[in-house]
């Protein structure tokens, strides 16, 4: 599997588990909590002491960085469940509640997202606001799952903002894919 064309930086993180053991079926975005360069982000999880990484950054300039290749999970989610099937994603944001996006961190976002659900097969986004129905929803083999690491640990991750948004950012991740 190869990993987004749109990535413009690499930094490669040792904070994987290796290949995954299930399909990807997810996609977990999340708020880094500063207004960060990609560089910056893919920065954070360079070092082994951290134990922490995600497959892709978003800098607050819009450009993706690859930290863990798709192949792999990533540590990211506080689930060693999710992360073996989601591509994460840390993304510039505010320093604060909400946990605000630049419009071309959002943008990048649709645009990442759209492409992995496009390389994974995925014809569709979903997104389920209700924590419980979504971690029990049978995932189609032409759906991709959007889950949200407050779900998995006692976080505001990704923060209100981007969370009162999912709906229409699966819309629009799926007006990209024909849906």
């Amino acid at each position: 599997m190869a990993n987004s064309p749109l990535v413009s930086y690499t930094k490669l993180s040792p904070n994987h588990s290796g290949k995954r053991v299930c399909q990807i079926s997810r996609i977990t975005p999340h708020a880094v909590v500063g207004q960060l360069s990609v560089e910056r982000i893919c920065g954070c999880f360079a070092g082994k002491d951290r134990q922490a990484s995600c497959n892709y950054a978003i800098g607050t300039d819009g450009r993706i960085g690859l930290c863990v290749d798709e192949q792999n999970r990533s540590r990211c989610s506080s689930s060693r469940d999710n992360d073996q099937r989601a591509v994460t994603i840390e993304c510039a944001s505010g320093l604060t509640e909400p946990y605000a996006m630049k419009p071309e961190v959002y943008s990048a976002l649709i645009d990442l997202c759209a492409d992995i659900c496009r390389r994974n097969g995925k014809r569709k986004l979903v997104w389920i606001a209700d924590r419980d129905k979504a971690l029990i929803y049978e995932v189609k083999p032409d759906e991709m799952l959007l889950t949200v690491h407050r779900w998995f640990a006692r976080k505001s991750c990704p923060g209100n903002w981007l969370f009162s948004k999912l709906g229409d950012f699966a819309q629009a991740v799926n007006s990209r894919l024909g849906v």
